[in-house]
């Protein structure tokens, strides 16, 4: 299993895991559908949105989570 990381784009997560779309949602990343996500990594997202380096550590961690619950 490849670890989701800041550095990926919501692109390529996506692409893997899209039942991760609700996660990003739900911090209000709505990021999913714009033209942007395949260029802009999980942390530019978090940036550009005003969250906070604590929130992304957060939602990496749900990301991560929940790929393993589905295993």
């Amino acid at each position: 299993m490849e670890k989701i990381n800041e550095n990926m784009t919501f692109r390529e997560v996506l692409e893997k895991y899209p039942h991760l779309a609700k996660i990003f949602l739900k911090y209000g990343l709505h990021c999913i559908g714009c033209p942007l996500a395949s260029m802009e990594t999980i942390k530019q997202g978090c940036l550009a949105h005003g969250l906070s380096e604590e929130q992304l550590q957060k939602l990496l961690e749900e990301l991560n989570n929940a790929i393993k619950e589905q295993q």
